[in-house]
């Protein structure tokens, strides 16, 4: 018992994990992105727990509306969910707009629900599941909370595990105002123990889903569920 408690211990802390960033800033490539900024100062704290990082800039590429994995012609999504399916972790990233996440980030919330009922494990669990997913959010102005907690609740409804904390933001003073650069949101004490708390946390559940993977048999408890409902 002792000798399988420390395998799977090391087995734990020796783990090499990815950090896949989705950002939804609502600019395009080189404009400069409060959004981009953000993240790349939490790139910093995953780098110093050794996980890999990636950010995409959603705005770049041509991802279509809709809500299934591929809606063809010429629809980028399908290369960006391939990117999913090679990160231990996601990270929503949204300016905020009107009090509330941007249209980006509702677009992509949207083509994550393809994962519900296509390109399911044999057991039915979706492709996101053992997967750990957090939320950042930035902006000028109040609704960083709002955006978050919208999010939040797409992440676990779209097969992620959410950690405790799984969030971080910077807003500065209420009403318009500088941005996260111009602010010099780097130095925002709040949002940068925010951010710890975030990724650590997301980090540690990461390990523990690798290591020890969701049981569940998504296709028999559909089968339950319907015999106890006759």
């Amino acid at each position: 018992m002792l000798i399988s408690l420390i395998h799977n211990y090391l087995k734990i802390t020796n783990m090499a994990l990815k950090a896949l960033f989705l950002n939804c800033t609502l600019k395009k490539s080189p404009e400069t992105s409060n959004t981009e900024a953000f993240i790349k100062q939490a790139e910093k704290v995953f780098k110093e727990l050794e996980v890999e990082t990636e950010s995409i800039r959603i705005a770049d590429h041509n991802v279509k509306f809709g809500v299934t994995s591929n809606e063809g012609n010429g629809d980028e999504w399908p290369k960006i969910l391939e990117r999913v399916k090679q990160a231990d972790m996601v990270i929503y990233a949204t300016p905020i707009w009107r009090g509330d996440r941007g249209s980006v980030a509702k677009m992509v919330a949207e083509r994550f629900d393809g994962v519900m009922s296509e390109d399911t494990r044999e057991n039915g669990q979706y492709l996101t599941y053992n997967k750990v997913g957090g939320v950042m959010v930035n902006g000028n102005e109040d609704g960083a909370k709002k955006a978050a907690s919208s999010l939040l609740y797409d992440l676990s409804e779209h097969g992620f595990t959410v950690p405790v904390n799984a969030l971080c933001y910077y807003v500065g003073e209420a009403g318009p105002g500088p941005s996260y650069i111009e602010a010099g949101g780097d130095k925002h004490e709040f949002t940068n123990n925010m951010m710890l708390l975030m990724i650590h946390n997301m980090v540690h559940v990461a390990k523990m889903l690798k290591a020890n993977p969701y049981p569940t048999n998504v296709k028999e408890l559909e089968k339950k569920a319907k015999k106890m409902s006759e």
